[in-house]
């Protein structure tokens, strides 16, 4: 679960006449920061580290920073010291004038990209994109940037998992940028053939949510109906964050697909979201109550229980869903969509399928700085009901099912085949299924 708690410090604007190298409230914000960890963390011990030397050693260098970046830097020091996720600061303004990375961010190139081995390949374009690109081409340049020089400022101390999703981060922001502009990106075809085009950066489609300060998310929603080789009859719901915009189409959804052999739950690239949302989701699959998984804070633990959803969209009396249950997780596949996951794994409801999820699955709280920077941090931790715990270790599916160039390029979806063969050798009769 995520809320927004109030600031915690508020202070004057910088003087007018200052220079625009130097950083208001650089002491107080670093000192806000280090303040706000120690008294919400959820480990009051720090993991062992000593949060006092911290302080000692890195405020000074705060103190001293002469511009954004400078501090920026510097608290982003303190916050990888911890060694977890859902600690980061989403500047307020750019490092330095002209900085287009924190700038306007709405436009969407309409293609989706992950880290294959050394390369960054295409995995979905949207339909609406008239660009000649393909599932499975390489980038090869985004602007004036070769992809592979921007690879190489992934730390080669990160695990696998974790440059996966730092270079999605990476692409993400150069191929982002204000709506109705074009970014120039030159990509590798499937015989090797290099292809220069210009994505026009389109304005995000979906049901606009603010939480916070975060800025807008815009939820989506895809519903569609498969035949698994043998005829039988698999929905398939896809959503894109877990907000609650998403309940009452799921609930659509569900009703559509009651009848149904089976049903696909497709979390691939969904990066999280409201992890409380998670009990009434799973509660279509579920006869009784049942956890899911304990989420560990500082003041005590919070149970997160499946609810049963008896009743329809109209009001009615239903059976839980009896089919089987498949769930879909990629390397971009984090917070609420592995607590989710991995509960319902955890409780034998879903079988998983695809790759081993980002191991980022800690709930995070939102501050504003006095520099106007926005501070996010972890302030519980999670573990499953048969006690696994997925942060650094993510959700690993129960059929792993590598994402493959050769497969993208050939327009396979094998994630989404292993799930529906699976569904194929159900028993033809189905009985509500719980713990």
């Amino acid at each position: 679960m995520r809320r927004l708690r109030a600031a915690v410090a508020v202070v004057a604007v910088a003087l007018a006449g200052l220079a625009a190298a130097q950083v208001p409230q650089s002491s107080e914000t670093f000192d806000a920061a280090w303040t706000i960890i120690r008294d919400t963390h959820f480990d009051k011990t720090m993991n062992g580290l000593d949060w006092d030397a911290v302080r000692a050693e890195l405020k000074p260098r705060a103190a001293a920073a002469r511009t954004p970046a400078e501090l920026r830097a510097v608290i982003r020091d303190m916050l990888q010291r911890l060694g977890l996720s859902h600690f980061a600061l989403i500047p307020a303004t750019a490092d330095v004038p002209g900085d287009a990375g924190s700038g306007d961010a709405s436009g969407d190139p309409g293609i989706d990209v992950r880290l294959l081995g050394h390369d960054l390949v295409v995995t979905h374009v949207n339909p609406e994109v008239t660009a000649p690109v393909r599932a499975g081409w390489r980038i090869t340049q985004i602007g004036s940037a070769a992809v592979a020089d921007l690879l190489k400022g992934i730390p080669e101390t990160e695990n696998e998992r974790m440059q996966k999703v730092e270079a999605w981060r990476i692409a993400e922001t150069r191929l982002r940028g204000p709506a109705g502009s074009k970014i120039d990106v030159t990509f590798e075809d499937g015989q090797g053939v290099s292809v220069k085009t210009a994505l026009e950066r389109r304005p995000e489609h979906g049901n606009p949510v603010t939480v916070g300060s975060l800025p807008t998310m815009y939820v989506r929603v895809e519903q569609d109906r498969k035949t698994t080789p043998s005829g039988r009859t698999v929905g398939v719901i896809k959503f894109n964050v877990w907000m609650a915009a998403v309940d009452a189409q799921f609930q659509q959804a569900m009703d559509d697909f009651r009848h149904a052999d089976g049903i696909v739950i497709d979390l691939r690239g969904n990066p999280g979201g409201l992890a409380a949302m998670l009990m009434g989701i799973s509660g279509h699959f579920v006869s009784e109550r049942v956890s899911l998984g304990v989420m560990k804070t500082r003041e005590g633990e919070l149970r997160f229980v499946a609810n049963p959803r008896l009743v329809n969209a109209s009001g009615q009396r239903v059976d839980a869903f009896a089919g089987r249950v498949a769930i879909l997780v990629d390397s971009m596949s984090g917070s609420a969509s592995e607590c989710f996951a991995g509960g319902m794994q955890s409780i034998g409801r879903a079988r998983i399928f695809g790759q081993t999820s980002m191991g980022q699955a800690l709930p995070a709280l939102f501050d504003r700085l006095p520099n106007g920077d926005l501070l996010i941090h972890a302030y519980g931790d999670f573990v499953t009901a048969n006690g696994t715990r997925l942060e650094g270790r993510g959700v690993i599916p129960d059929e792993s099912v590598p994402l493959e160039r050769a497969d993208l390029l050939a327009g396979r979806d094998r994630t989404l085949e292993a799930a529906l063969a699976w569904i194929d050798q159900s028993k033809g009769s189905r009985t509500p299924q719980h713990p």
